[in-house]
């Protein structure tokens, strides 16, 4: 029959993502062959059915084995596995640290973004990796830790570290009564024999969200004699005998769903301290700069997979004598949803570039400001998204033999991991209140375009009075900031219909609402054409 729309299968997700393509080929060319590779995955028939068993079969916890000894272990579907398998193959996870080429971070997140648009359930672990090899490399004694967790390949075997050709690692931080004040937690650490980095300590509480547990090894957060202090908790000791760390149960989550989240205990588990007592959220923050860009990426990534199977659905599928791209009903609609991946995209990657140069200093506030700027708008911004795309299908969106209602489920999730969109913007104030100065690198991203567009300049001049307001608007200031900088970042690297329309829009006064599709007087083809694979 005609009208009926074929599945969005092989075709590469890289080479035929003009934002993408853009980035590696500025920042980090010697990164195409790669990220083509792993492009070539996303819409591959067999990737996307791991993707869809992988959450249709869900984690299973088995405390007991047959005969009735402690395991604690978690069954995966096999689709999980195959994931894990060509996410860590990939060098998604490590790649940022095991190459001495130049834009190792957007290389990596550019391989992220992909990802993403993949699985974002295993975007966790692989996540979680990428932020804690600097952490673990910190610490002499931890290198065989490091080394594993950076090596280019997955090896499920619940086994040592030592005798493993790959190692996960989890982050075991929040606890029931705290939240996110990991200074209110109430786990405790005392040391073996002597204090200090890299000696052995007995840890005893619990964790409330314990992210995949069947890591080899854990970073946490416990209280020590000097203050709240960071560990490293092995799951196997080098005996081979399990940790005492008890899997209470696993989360029953509203997506991410492939991803086993518990609750621990800690029975005198045996832990290495990273770095000093009593300096945990520092070294734990240390690594919360890489999650959070990572978030932020990930939306990206998640905001591209809608976009693209959206895009796809209405090239196809025809009504009133047209394809439904080409309706001036709906033409709105796709045009603002490819200008909100475009804004999305290019911030995302900026905050990677940053971190490419962190020896620099104005890199390195650029980094710091704009990481919990990119983390709170990016990860507030792709709900509407996938929500806003699945509308563009309609009813075939809403059936789970197809990846939308996967991206549904999963949109909200990265607003709260690594820190709630509040918490973003309490970042934001920390850092203009101890620098004010700090702001000054990201106002010199936007001021050449604010020297062309009267609407970046009237930003530039909001941000600079809003940055010594008030509390209450503090969300205010950082929704400004970022869509300045996606404004001034769109002048730089996308046609100039694309970043007029963004500007016009986000910073006017065109009427332009959140629930897209009330663009007025602009090239909605050409817009639409930018977010085309293709």
């Amino acid at each position: 029959m005609e009208n009926l729309v074929p599945d969005l299968n092989d075709v590469n997700a890289f080479d035929r993502d003009k934002i993408a393509v853009d980035v590696i080929e500025r920042c980090a060319p010697w990164a195409a062959t790669r990220a083509s590779e792993l492009g070539s995955r996303v819409w591959d028939p067999t990737v996307l059915k791991w993707a869809h068993d992988a959450q249709r079969h869900t984690p299973e916890l088995r405390t007991l084995d047959r005969i009735g000894h402690e395991v604690y272990d978690v069954d995966f579907h096999p689709a999980y596995h195959q994931l894990m398998g060509l996410g860590f193959g990939s060098g998604v996870h490590s790649l940022a640290w095991t190459t001495d080429q130049p834009g190792s971070h957007t290389a990596r997140a550019v391989l992220s973004y992909l990802w993403n648009q993949i699985d974002g359930s295993t975007a966790c672990p692989i996540g979680m990796a990428y932020a804690a090899i600097p952490v673990l490399r910190s610490q002499p004694e931890l290198l065989p830790f490091a080394n594993a967790v950076s090596a280019e390949t997955y090896d499920p075997r619940d086994i040592p570290v030592d005798q493993k050709s790959g190692a996960t690692i989890g982050y075991f931080m929040t606890e029931k009564h705290g939240g996110s004040d990991l200074r209110a937690n109430v786990t405790v650490a005392r040391p073996v024999n002597k204090r200090g980095p890299g000696e052995a300590y007995l840890v005893n509480g619990h964790k409330w969200f314990a992210s995949v547990p069947m890591s080899d090894a854990f970073l946490t957060v416990a209280q020590t004699e000097a203050g709240t202090s960071c560990l490293l908790i092995p799951r196997r000791l080098p005996d081979g005998q399990l940790n005492n760390i008890r899997i209470n149960r696993l989360k029953d989550k509203l997506g991410n769903r492939a991803n086993a989240s518990s609750e621990v205990e800690y029975h005198d588990a045996y832990a290495y301290l990273v770095g000093e007592e009593g300096k945990g959220i520092r070294t734990i923050l240390t690594s919360a700069e890489f999650t959070r860009s990572d978030f932020a990426i990930g939306s990206a990534g998640l905001m591209r997979a809608a976009l693209s199977q959206a895009l796809h659905y209405n090239d196809h599928r025809e009504a009133f004598g047209a394809p439904l791209s080409e309706l001036p009903i709906q033409a709105p609609v796709l045009a603002d949803l490819t200008l909100e991946w475009a804004g999305a995209a290019h911030l995302g990657f900026r905050v990677a570039r940053a971190e490419d140069f962190q020896d620099d200093v104005i890199e390195g506030l650029v980094a710091r400001m704009l990481t919990p700027v990119a983390k709170f708008w990016n990860c507030r911004r792709v709900p509407a998204v996938t929500d806003e795309a699945m509308q563009a299908i309609g009813g075939n969106a809403y059936i789970e033999e197809r990846p939308m209602p996967r991206y549904y489920r999963e949109a909200p999730l990265n607003a709260i991991w690594e820190g709630t969109s509040n918490m973003m913007v309490m970042d934001v104030g920390r850092v203009l209140a101890r620098d004010p100065k700090a702001l000054e690198p990201v106002l010199d991203e936007i001021r050449p375009g604010a020297a062309e567009h009267p609407l970046l300049e009237a930003a530039l001049t909001e941000i600079d009075e809003l940055a010594t307001a008030p509390e209450q608007t503090a969300r205010y200031l950082v929704t400004k900031l970022a869509l300045a900088v996606q404004g001034s970042l769109l002048m730089q690297h996308a046609p100039s219909v694309v970043a007029d329309a963004f500007i016009e829009s986000r910073l006017g006064n065109s009427g332009w609402g959140p629930g897209f599709g009330t663009l007025r007087d602009v090239d909605f083809d050409a817009i639409i054409d930018y977010g085309r694979l293709g």
